[in-house]
């Protein structure tokens, strides 16, 4: 695996941004009215914004800690499994990024719902990669 990059060289502007997550073991998720699914090993993407302050690098910094209070749905992933590179999208749209993702051969969303609770647009805003 990559290291995870390093979150001072990411913007601090608001925008969008694409984890890249890999995982060499099954990882067993559980988030509230979800169904519980165990994650096989693999490489996925999550979707997000970060428009509040510190912008992109603030909400990736967060991301990439191991010790938080899980918030986010994506949080009980990237406890566990290894962020391996950060794509941003100064002023771009999370939904649009997970549409460019779909389209990728192989990709689908293993699990309904997830990261995407706010969204009317999107099955889901995690992927995972063929």
């Amino acid at each position: 695996m990559q290291g995870a990059p390093d979150p001072d060289d990411l913007p601090a502007v608001p925008g969008a941004y694409v984890l890249i997550i890999e995982t060499e073991i099954p990882i067993f998720v559980t988030i509230g009215s979800l169904p519980a699914t165990t994650l096989p090993p693999g490489r996925y993407a999550y979707a997000g914004s970060a428009r509040g302050p510190g912008g992109i690098r603030a909400r990736v910094r967060r991301h990439l800690r191991k010790d938080k209070k899980p918030h986010w749905h994506i949080d009980r992933v990237t406890a566990v499994a290894e962020i391996i590179d950060v794509q941003t999208f100064l002023g771009g749209d999370e939904c649009r990024l997970v549409a460019e993702l779909m389209a990728k051969p192989g990709a689908h969303h293993p699990i309904t719902g997830f990261g995407s609770s706010d969204c009317r647009n999107c099955a889901s805003h995690f992927i995972a990669l063929g």
